[in-house]
């Protein structure tokens, strides 16, 4: 089956075989053209028989789905479990305290991945730094993960790829819940009901997540955040208004969450200031000092208890404490309707994002709002599905707060971005539908960075039923922000010195080769990412005039390039039975340290078993994680408490999770589940908290989990 999206079905001659390739992609390149997955879709026989399931979907671009029972074998409870520990895809911690969590797609940074709610881009920096967390994954159809720039028509700031969420239209009453108790206080509820009716349903959910704050080394600060999320909301779904298909759905998000001092007490935690309530002789490395620990460069004013030069801490549970309360409102629909041999397409989404902080004793407090407006039209012209349109993005964000010492920094991130564009996607089968192109182009009139133009082009070649490639190459463009997660630093200057003019850009090139059989099915792939203009905050320069702290906002004067593969193989060793296993290898290549702030591994291997038989379902994966070079990402001057360096390489590590669920009867079943069987994590061989020489500390020393082994079970019932 091949998928060709927001379009209606239509009869297409496909022109003869010997229609020429080139003239092809002079057509491609002259009317560009569309199949993008993001805008909806409608599918369209190939003649394909069914076989093996295949890792990638029947798509022009390449595509992996997760789809809503994958999410209940893995025993996801949020967007990012749902995510990580995929080939090309993982989650990335970017703060030891706060727990700041990103996707990333082809190991480039997370602020590039791009999420998507029924194709709607509705989420920003700001908003994925802790929204990510708070997506809720009741009443989902499936997830969709295409990588490389410019995968995405709407989206066009997605360098690294895009994550569509697709919401399920219920055919009938429903009613789920789900009831899971874990270790270290966790325990999540989740609800979710559905009203058919002719021409149309309703939904609505509600899901109540909580988890304590872990401290696994013992020192009083926590390496894995508590929080409080609750979410609610509601979907509706109209087969006939007006001529209209409606879709739609409203979030609302409540999330509170303490990192640092272990506990759910924040307003003492604000309140203690003073003193030292933390064991710095905890751990690997431990200081030879509970009070504080080893200045490297034996400036420490202080005495240690061994006679050492140190620092001695003396700021309280408020000192090394982030404290984070997220409110947040979404509410995005669509509505498509026939237009002559074609369809007419109008699309709506607004969010409202606030976030009330206390980083360190900073004060942060952000209000955004974000809207987006979209109408297409797609029409066969000839043999050719022409799509056009026109979009409208508004993002802006504004910020108030102070910093440790009571200092105002009100607006020193704040932004105002309006961004109008026009898109033409074009798509057309040659050679009796041996072949298929997909080629775009969208301009965008930015009010800070210009007009930026974005091509993509896309060929997929059915070699056989079988096997296929598919080819990509495209650009894609994001307008940088300075928001202060990318850099908690900046909390601390008195003003933001922009020195940016351009907009981030990425050009891919992208090369995907899949098979289908009976029992076998795997898919190959290649990706080259270069980007250039990749914005870097450094909030360590000073005013040269008042010498008081500043941030830089500059671009990286060279492009950073990663390159990589991966290779996926699933085999069903009997029709219960289904193994798979994959491996990635990439290379990264920039000059500045710092400009891929994260350390990021350069191989990791996968594997998997899948059980299915009667009442029984499992579930066994292992998730192998290669050497980092630290001293790549993160530079040398870091240490531990007792002074001694930082590792230069992180060990490889396995990481081994199971999950197996009974069917009691038809309404009624129960599961249990280990994450992390082998209770691996970072804090074993060394602390994510860091000190430079001079003894100035830091929580983003990360390479490996935060949280050791995790042992969960619940019971689902089904109405």
């Amino acid at each position: 089956m091949t998928t060709i999206q927001n379009l209606k079905r239509v009869n297409i001659v496909h022109p003869p075989r010997r229609t020429p390739i080139f003239a092809a992609l002079l057509l491609a390149f002259s009317a560009p053209t569309w199949a993008d997955k993001q805008l909806g879709e409608v599918t369209v026989s190939s003649g394909k028989s069914a076989g093996a399931k295949p890792v990638l979907r029947d798509e022009i671009i390449a595509t992996e789905s997760i789809g809503s029972r994958e999410l209940e074998k893995t025993g996801a409870t949020m967007l990012t479990e749902a995510l990580d520990k995929r080939p090309g895809i993982a989650v990335q911690v970017e703060c030891s305290i706060c727990n700041v969590r990103n996707v990333v797609l082809n190991n480039l940074p997370g602020r590039y991945t791009t999420l998507l709610v029924d194709g709607i881009p509705i989420f920003s920096s700001v908003s994925t730094a802790y929204g990510l967390d708070s997506v809720n994954l009741g009443g989902i159809e499936r997830i969709d993960i295409s990588r490389g720039a410019g995968t995405s028509l709407i989206a066009p700031e997605a360098l690294a790829g895009s994550v569509n969420i697709v919401t399920r239209r219920p055919t009938r009453d429903e009613f789920i819940a789900v009831q899971q108790f874990g270790s270290y206080g966790q325990l999540s509820t989740d609800l979710f009901g559905a009203q058919a009716f002719s021409g149309g349903a309703l939904t609505a959910n509600f899901s109540h997540n909580r988890h304590d704050t872990l401290d696994a080394d013992d020192n009083k600060v926590s390496e894995y955040t508590g929080f409080r999320r609750n979410i609610g909301g509601l979907g509706f779904f109209a087969d006939d208004v007006g001529g209209f298909r409606l879709k739609g759905r409203l979030d609302l998000i409540d999330e509170k969450r303490l990192g640092g001092a272990l506990g759910h007490d924040y307003g003492g935690v604000k309140a203690d200031g003073s003193g030292n309530p933390f064991n710095w002789s905890a751990g690997r490395h431990g200081s030879p000092d509970p009070r504080g620990w080893v200045t490297a460069d034996g400036s420490g004013a202080d005495v240690l208890s061994n006679g050492q030069a140190g620092k001695f801490y003396n700021d309280g549970r408020a000192g090394m404490s982030e404290i984070i309360f997220t409110e947040r409102q979404q509410f995005v629909a669509s509505a498509t309707r026939r237009l002559g041999e074609g369809s007419l397409r109008l699309a709506f989404g607004y969010a409202r994002h606030q976030q009330d902080s206390f980083y360190e004793k900073a004060l942060y407090q952000a209000n955004q709002n974000q809207y987006y407006l979209e109408a297409s039209t797609q029409q066969p012209i000839g043999t050719t599905l022409i799509n056009t349109g026109v979009s409208y993005r508004h993002e802006n964000l504004s910020s108030r707060g102070t910093d440790a010492t009571g200092r105002s920094n009100d607006g020193i991130d704040n932004y105002k971005y309006r961004t109008p564009g026009v898109f033409l996607q074009a798509y057309r089968a040659l050679l009796d539908g041996v072949v298929e192109l997909n080629g775009s182009v969208r301009y965008d009139q930015h009010n800070i960075f210009g007009g930026i133009t974005s091509p993509r082009l896309n060929v997929l070649w059915n070699h056989s039923h079988e096997l296929n490639s598919r080819f990509a190459i495209g650009r894609g463009f994001r307008a940088p922000t300075s928001f202060f997660e990318q850099d908690h630093g900046i909390l601390a200057t008195t003003r933001i010195v922009r020195n940016i003019k351009e907009a981030e850009t990425s050009d891919n090139l992208s090369y995907a080769l899949s098979y289908a059989g009976d029992r076998v099915a795997f898919v190959g792939s290649l990706n080259y990412n270069r980007i250039k203009n990749m914005a870097l905050l450094d909030s360590g320069a000073s005013d040269p005039v008042s010498g008081l702290p500043i941030t830089l906002f500059t671009s990286a004067q060279k492009p950073v390039t990663v390159v990589g593969g991966d290779l996926t193989v699933t085999y069903k060793l009997t029709p219960q039975l289904e193994t798979t296993a994959a491996v990635e290898h990439f290379k990264y290549r920039f000059s500045e340290m710092g400009t891929l702030a994260f350390a990021r591994p350069e191989t990791r291997a996968y594997l998997r078993l899948d059980y299915e038989a009667g009442p029984w379902t499992g579930m066994l994966r292992g998730t192998w994680t290669g050497p980092m070079d630290l001293d790549k990402f993160y530079g040398t001057d870091r240490y531990n408490f007792d002074g001694t360096r930082k590792l230069s390489k992180s060990p490889s590590y396995w990481l081994v999770d199971l999950r197996g669920e009974y069917r009691l009867n038809k309404q009624w079943s129960t599961f249990l589940g280990i994450d992390n069987v082998f209770d691996f994590k970072q804090s074993d061989k060394e602390s994510t908290l860091w000190v430079d020489g001079t003894g100035s500390f830091d929580v983003t020393h990360i390479w490996g989990p935060n949280r050791g082994r995790f042992i969960y079970g619940g019971v689902k019932f089904t109405l």
